[in-house]
């Protein structure tokens, strides 16, 4: 089963617009806007924001790569959602503050990262499923457990970096939460692992200044937790509706067009054909051979006369 194949030439403006090629029309308009904001913010001078858009761009050059370089086709509905999503990410989320300004920002993409993920270890299984060259078989039921867990491990990763970029470069990945209410067995002055609660937690001092929030400062640990349990969400929803579809196989299903697939290979003839043909045009060569001695033959035979 060959996955690369020979880039093809690239299609002009006019030539995705008749050809009604939405994913490469919304990834030369989302990429012109991100140059633009990027060029605002070279003039601003802030590098952090430069960096940021460089970062879109390149991400939103990752599915039209792969589609080039490889045969896997990306539905136009996966590419626009994978397009939007970084946009979302990286220029709204990171650039203009939304994780802070809308609360339901970050929930909102991991959910939507648990159910692009999950589709992408849906088809992964689903290729290998339906290739005449692996001898094993899944069944519907793993196929959605395959395509759970791989959408999870993305999503523990994901925090995983979150916490290494914190740690390392002072960052603020997990946003913090403010709470009323603690309960740890620090607080024990006994030492004897007793759980001691405080709660309405109104003010926060610190180094003998008022944080000024109205309450505890967590440090990521509901963001996080959060982001896990919306990831859960959006791996379930997808393994569910993959597995119906998997067992199914209906045309109609809605997440066919968040499934990537392979590209069907042209046949090439096989080594017993290219011998057989070349043993069918030595057979026909030999009567033909066979066939014109007979005729020279038959022209040279000296005709009878009669006495």
């Amino acid at each position: 089963m060959k996955i690369f194949k020979r880039r093809p030439n690239k299609k002009s403006i006019a030539q995705m617009v008749r050809d009604r090629d939405s994913s490469q029309i919304v990834h030369y308009l989302l990429r012109l806007v991100v140059i633009l904001v990027m060029i605002n913010q070279m003039f601003e001078q802030n590098y952090e924001n430069v960096f940021f858009c460089l970062l879109a761009i390149m991400l939103f050059a990752v599915p039209s790569f792969i589609e080039t370089h490889t045969r896997i086709d990306f539905p136009p509905a996966l590419e626009n959602s994978i397009l939007f999503f970084i946009f979302a990410a990286q220029i709204l989320g990171e650039m203009r503050s939304y994780y802070v300004a809308y609360p339901f920002w970050d929930t909102m993409l991991h959910t939507a990262n648990g159910f692009l993920a999950a589709a992408i270890g849906f088809s992964l299984v689903d290729i290998l499923n339906q290739s005449q060259k692996v001898t094993f078989r899944l069944s519907p039921f793993f196929v959605a457990i395959v395509a759970f867990c791989f959408s999870m491990t993305i999503g523990v990763l994901w925090e995983f970096m979150e916490y290494f970029m914190d740690m390392v470069f002072a960052t603020d990945m997990q946003k913090d939460t403010i709470i009323h209410s603690i309960s740890s067995v620090m607080l024990d002055p006994t030492n004897s692992q007793k759980v001691v609660t405080i709660d309405a937690i109104t003010e926060v001092t610190v180094n003998g200044v008022d944080l000024g929030l109205g309450g505890y400062l967590d440090i990521g640990l509901h963001d996080t937790i959060m982001d896990m349990f919306v990831n859960f969400i959006g791996a379930m929803v997808f393994s569910i509706a993959g597995y119906f579809y998997v067992k199914n196989r209906k045309k109609s299903s809605f997440i066919i067009h968040f499934i990537p697939t392979l590209e069907r290979e042209k046949p090439v003839p096989s080594k017993e054909t290219k011998e057989e043909t070349t043993r069918k045009k030595t057979v026909t060569m030999k009567r033909a051979s066979r066939e014109s001695r007979k005729r020279q033959l038959r022209q040279n035979k000296p005709k009878s006369t009669r006495q």
